[in-house]
């Protein structure tokens, strides 16, 4: 059957909710994950594609190690113009590696799409549907602020930036909890790759 392609599932959730792990858990299952932030960091990391033509932009904000991210984040925070010509550079690249990453698992029955903020950047019209993954406030606070640096105040600014989760546990197909065992949330894991394989 020619034309036919992977179901592709977007994967997200709000900050310390277990997206890692949840993606981990897809792989060990044998489902190709395209992490879109990873692809962010080798593009702009030491010897990165888009290095260049970021530094032309944004003069001062990359080095040996690749973007600087605390002086890129300084050039683009707050200022809407600054960020969407940074977003000019960095989507259609990343969009190049997922367009590669399709070709390359062309023949497997679903693959997932990591995109951490899928329904705060409108990624919902590039997946066939959503998984959200989720856990109890009090879990998610206490990860977060377990994290090197985090301060109460970041976390509330980082809060106040995302889709609240009750609001993307209701836009979801499916709702993965971490909330519970790991044994659990693998389980959880299982049932949706199985249901999405059956209906294949």
């Amino acid at each position: 059957m020619s034309g036919k392609r992977p179901f592709i599932l977007g994967l997200t959730g709000s900050i310390g909710m277990g997206k890692s792990t949840v993606a981990d858990m897809f792989e060990e299952l044998g489902v190709p994950v395209f992490d879109a932030d990873a692809a962010v960091h080798r593009l702009q990391g030491p010897d990165g594609a888009l290095l260049p033509a970021i530094e032309a932009e944004f003069p001062g904000t990359t080095g040996p190690g690749g973007v600087d991210r605390q002086k890129l984040g300084a050039a683009v925070f707050g200022d809407p113009e600054a960020l969407k010509r940074l977003e000019a550079i960095v989507h259609p690249a990343v969009g190049a590696i997922r367009a590669g990453f399709l070709e390359e698992h062309a023949a497997v029955p679903i693959i997932v799409f990591d995109i951490p903020l899928l329904f705060e950047k409108g990624g919902r019209d590039q997946v066939d549907a959503v998984a959200v993954v989720s856990a109890p406030a009090e879990a998610q606070r206490a990860r977060v602020l377990a994290r090197p640096g985090m301060t109460e105040e970041k976390f509330e600014q980082i809060l106040k930036l995302q889709v609240p989760d009750e609001e993307k546990r209701k836009k979801a197909d499916f709702v993965i909890d971490t909330g519970m065992s790991l044994a659990e949330t693998r389980e959880a894991v299982r049932q949706v790759v199985d249901r999405l394989v059956a209906s294949e």
